[in-house]
């Protein structure tokens, strides 16, 4: 049975940092590409980030470049997702997400994580 687990979310002030991590397991992990989807009370789930199975390539939101990152520990099973100058916008529920595809379409994702809670207040 394929598990993704996420952590690291919190509450954080505006102009600060978070890193989630999302832990898999019951899957061939490096056959996977992977992705960050976030979802705001009241809004649709939104793709914020996404990685190749290597790490080699990665896409994000336009909302978040420069300000996000997403990486990848194969040996370990684990995706990251470094989050700076987290601003009050970005507060949502955030999932991880192994996709069939590298891509940012939801309708890619396979198997979902439960989501772990960012809320950054102003």
């Amino acid at each position: 049975q394929v598990h993704l687990v996420e952590s690291g979310g919190g509450l954080v002030q505006a102009g600060g940092s978070l890193r989630l991590s999302c832990a898999a397991s019951g899957l061939i992990f490096s056959s996977y590409p992977m992705g960050w989807v976030r979802q705001a009370p009241g809004k649709e789930r939104e793709f914020v980030a996404t990685i190749s199975k290597s790490g080699a390539s990665t896409y994000y939101a336009d909302s978040v470049k420069g300000r996000f990152t997403i990486s990848r520990d194969n040996a370990k099973n684990t995706v990251y997702l470094q989050m700076n100058s987290l601003k009050p916008e970005d507060t949502a529920l955030y999932y991880c997400a192994a996709l069939q595809v590298t891509t940012m379409d939801l309708h890619s994702a396979r198997y979902w994580g439960q989501g772990t809670q960012v809320t950054v207040s102003s």
